[in-house]
């Protein structure tokens, strides 16, 4: 399916797991930040938590050092800032 839409496959070969340490690192941050300190009603509280800590918390809350202590959100508007393409005027 991935091929099919033309998406690049990701993911580590067998025996190299550190080609997956940016999300081994993300899924480890879910786990102690969220999923440890919840408890969720059903599956779709656990969706609907998950969602709102990626999209609130983790994206425009928590600074990471290795990006100069920006938030996932801040770093990508500076980087789309640093690579936006002049318009072209007729």
């Amino acid at each position: 399916m991935l091929w099919a839409v033309g998406a690049e496959i990701s993911m580590a070969e067998i025996g190299q797991a550190w080609q997956n340490g940016y999300a081994e690192r993300l899924i480890r941050t879910i786990k102690e930040e969220e999923v440890d300190l919840s408890e969720y009603e059903c599956y779709t509280d656990a969706v609907s938590q998950l969602g709102r800590f990626l999209n609130d918390v983790y994206m425009h809350k928590r600074i990471h050092p290795s990006w100069g202590y920006l938030t996932p959100a801040e770093f990508e508007a500076e980087w789309r800032h640093g690579h936006e393409q002049p318009v072209a005027v007729h």
